[in-house]
């Protein structure tokens, strides 16, 4: 028996399509991984990733419109931590096919003989 997929309606589709949009930044990747470890305050961000605080706060921003990181008051400073655990599995994930992917590659790049040993 077949079993049919069932059509996501369109509004669902923009949504996950947002949050992947979100992830697909680098510097997002880093300062979720920096914040995995602990959470940080914006200056702490910025040293760790040598970029400027304009840019840190840019990203922070979709990253807490996106529900990704939430964000507490701290005397004048701000205090960031991942709001959202699941977006590591989700990354675990991805970053285990690109490695499985890469692996493959080489094993056939390993099985091409260009010169008969012979």
């Amino acid at each position: 028996m077949e079993k049919r997929m069932k059509q996501l309606p369109d509004q669902v589709l923009d949504r996950v399509a947002d949050y992947f949009k979100v992830l697909s930044e680098p510097t997002r990747l880093r300062l979720l991984h920096l914040l995995h470890e602990r959470e940080r305050s914006v200056g702490e961000l910025v040293e760790a990733t040598s970029t400027s605080q304009a840019n840190v706060s840019k990203h922070l921003k979709v990253m807490l419109n996106a529900a990704l990181v939430a964000r507490r008051p701290e005397g004048t400073s701000a205090i960031y931590s991942v709001a959202d655990e699941t977006v590591f599995r989700l990354c675990n994930s991805v970053c285990e096919r690109i490695a499985d992917r890469i692996e493959n590659e080489a094993e056939q790049f390993r099985a091409v003989s260009f010169v008969d040993s012979n």
